[in-house]
């Protein structure tokens, strides 16, 4: 191994080493009054992994493809109703449903980019069609009794190792960082992969790409169903975690939402791009919950979305890189 091949992957060792460490200071946090308890944080940092790994499928096939979903649900929701149907209905293993979630969630962005890109659609129409497919399973499984229609999908609580369900929440905090880890891994492989170049030169001008002899329909097929499948890891974990799903939680437009911002906020087309973003938007609106909350007695619906609107255009009026690029203008000062 090259230094340089060790110095492009020590940064995702520190920045995972970090998180890892995080939980050592839970009773400092909750101490200071931060946190209302151990679980209040391991609940938000196991949310903010989960969006982080939805927002870094989208980074696959937005930030590096140059292919803008607005329905990165349809992904998000298939892989946490894998997970929920696969156990409470055919008695599959948690640890099996998961990879059968992934791989589902594959291949329903495998079949929206052969539909989106035989149709050569782009830009725009490209992204209302995912956002048209995310609305329409939204509502099949709002009306389909393998998921439960309108009441949702529960899955049984039991706990242990065999049912991916653990007493400690610390504990999936860590399976949940797993993943995040092997993503960021990827991201760094896909960067400096022959893969990685031409998703690119697809999304700084495709038919420049095609013209010097790249397969544009098969990058791009390849990415979106790599961008699904992580996505649809989100949605699995979502429903390991919380244990019901829904179909306004599965294929709603908050995670599309979420999916999205994130990488803009952070930082387009990077690697820790989508887990800056994600633990801005969301520690920001929980602290603006929290702060309103202390000060007026009362919670205000909402208010966690003003903070990403605030935030989303101030990013794009100082920081067009996102808060990646910002900080390494800064560095460079």
């Amino acid at each position: 191994m090259t230094p340089g091949t060790v110095a492009a992957y020590r940064s995702i060792l520190l920045a995972i080493a970090a998180l890892a460490l995080l939980p050592l200071a839970v009773p400092l946090l909750v101490g200071a009054g931060l946190f209302a308890g151990a679980n209040t944080f391991f609940n938000l940092m196991i949310f903010i992994l989960i969006i982080t790994l939805a927002a870094q499928g989208w980074n696959i096939a937005g930030g590096y493809g140059g292919q803008f979903s607005f329905g990165h649900a349809a992904f998000f929701g298939t892989g946490a109703y894998a997970q929920a149907v696969l156990q409470t209905r055919y008695g599959v293993n948690a640890w099996a449903a998961l990879p059968a979630a992934m791989a589902l969630g594959g291949l329903v962005g495998a079949v929206i980019g052969i539909l989106a890109f035989r149709a050569r659609l782009r830009g725009s129409y490209f992204a209302l069609v995912t956002l048209a497919f995310a609305e329409v399973f939204r509502i099949l499984a709002n009306a389909t009794p393998v998921t439960g229609g309108a009441a949702g999908t529960l899955v049984p609580l039991r706990i242990g190792f065999g049912q991916m369900q653990f007493e400690a929440p610390a504990a999936f905090f860590y399976l949940a960082l797993a993943f995040v880890a092997g993503v960021l891994v990827l991201n760094r492989v896909l960067e400096r992969s022959r893969f990685g170049a031409w998703l690119v030169a697809v999304r700084e001008n495709e038919d420049a790409a095609r013209a010097l002899g790249v397969d544009t329909l098969k990058v791009k097929l390849k990415a979106i169903t790599l961008s699904a499948a992580i996505t649809a890891v989100a949605g699995a974990l979502y429903t390991q975690k919380f244990l019901y799903v829904d179909a306004n939680i599965a294929y709603g437009a908050w995670i599309s939402v979420e999916a999205l911002l994130a990488p803009i906020v952070g930082g387009i087309g990077t690697v820790f791009g989508p887990l800056l973003g994600a633990m801005a938007l969301i520690g920001l609106g929980e602290a603006a919950k929290t702060v309103i909350h202390a000060a007026f007695g009362s919670a205000v619906p909402g208010v966690d979305l003003v903070v990403y609107g605030v935030l989303l255009i101030l990013v794009i009026a100082f920081a067009p890189r996102g808060l990646i690029g910002l900080l390494k203008s800064l560095g460079g000062r």
